[in-house]
């Protein structure tokens, strides 16, 4: 594991790597809007998709670098996802552009742009709670790669069954909130909720070279 800062347009970012030892690709992902990369999904992935042959970049956005409790318009937030993509390519390898949340959207508005090689969204936040009609499904449906949603069945900022028809993947995390943390009384304990997300990442990564 090694930690990289780097200098954008909306300040000082931060990457820590944690390399696979025969990469076939990179896993850039951020946190979101609320937390930072000791998000439980995030921590999953990084463990567990090096072993399969994915670099895991833990990106952390300029804002959280700097110690701020909220985090700043989309329109920084890209710029500062922007500022990092040269480090996430530098490897040479694909870079699958990823997020959790905030994160996602991010992913989804640039990977296009950027030459991203797919999108990962974790816990994409489709509306805000209680507001179907506030729908940012246009930034999932135009990201212009393979695109995989991992959401949690109880997630208040989208379920599963309110997603629009697409040509994106789609894992569902039974019973998982925001956060994909489940219930006590739920029939999947929260060990096996985090083995869904990243046995379903690790198949789909390696479907994609």
């Amino acid at each position: 594991m090694t930690t990289q800062t780097i200098d954008t347009d909306a300040g000082t970012a931060r990457i820590t790597w944690h390399p696979a030892t025969e990469p076939r690709l990179v896993l850039a992902v951020s946190h979101g809007a609320g937390g930072g990369i000791e998000a439980r999904d995030l921590r999953a992935l990084a463990a567990v998709l090096p072993g399969h042959g994915v670099s895991v970049a833990l990106v952390e956005q300029p804002w959280r670098v700097a110690g701020k409790k909220l985090a700043p318009a989309p329109k920084t937030l890209d710029s500062g996802w922007r500022g990092l993509w040269p480090a996430l390519a530098e490897p040479g390898l694909p870079v699958v552009a990823g997020g959790r949340s905030a994160g996602a959207r991010v992913a989804c508005r640039t990977a296009s742009e950027l030459g991203a090689h797919a999108v990962l969204a974790l816990s994409f936040p489709l509306h805000p709670p209680g507001r179907p009609e506030k729908s940012r499904a246009a930034e999932l449906l135009g990201a212009g790669v393979r695109t995989l949603v991992v959401q949690g069945g109880n997630d208040p900022f989208g379920k599963p069954e309110e997603f629009p028809e697409g040509t994106y993947d789609l894992i569902e995390v039974p019973y998982g909130d925001h956060g994909f943390a489940v219930p006590k009384r739920a029939d999947i304990t929260q060990e096996r909720a985090l083995e869904l997300i990243t046995d379903g990442v690790a198949q789909w990564a390696g479907s994609l070279v």
